[in-house]
């Protein structure tokens, strides 16, 4: 199963996203969408998973939850917009991921690409940092892999430009 994995789009959506988007199985984005025109362009070409951000209006609140914990693949799956990162996890999702971690940790909002794996609680961390032109990034970018046997493999980075 092929992921593209997004975040912080801030409103923005142009053809190289939407054209790795079209090759994906799913699509996952990580909030702060800007525009629901962005997920509606992004659900067009492939499957959808995504989540609010602290940015997004009762519009976008009232379509996507603020996290979202799916199966798939055999993969325990939980994306959020602000999660922090190993050691450093958010408060309000730190209790549950100490409890009950999946295997794949996913968020965005820092727009810094991390891709860190926590051994304390055997998960990977994603955060695909940020593909939109707002924020103080200086290169937009994005993940993609494939899921095989619950596991991700043939990971990579895409970058797509300065912002």
């Amino acid at each position: 199963m092929k992921i593209l994995l997004l975040s912080d789009t801030h409103g923005h959506m142009d053809e190289r996203i939407l054209s790795y988007a079209s090759e994906a199985d799913e699509v996952w984005h990580a909030g702060d969408i800007g525009d629901l025109s962005v997920c509606n362009q992004l659900s067009a070409v492939s499957k959808l998973r995504a989540v609010y951000g602290n940015i997004d209006n009762a519009e976008i609140r009232k379509e996507f939850p603020l996290n979202n914990r799916f199966l798939v693949d055999n993969t325990d799956v939980w994306i959020t917009h602000i999660g922090g990162y190993p050691g450093k996890y958010s408060q309000p999702v730190r209790v549950e991921i100490n409890s009950n971690p999946p295997k794949i940790f996913v968020c965005g909002h820092s727009h810094i690409l991390k891709v860190m794996f926590d051994k304390e609680l055997n998960l990977l961390h994603l955060n695909p940092g940020a593909c939109g032109k707002q924020g103080f990034h200086q290169i937009r970018t994005m993940l993609r892999f494939e899921l095989s046997d619950g596991s991700p493999q043939k990971m990579e980075v895409i970058e797509l430009e300065r912002r």
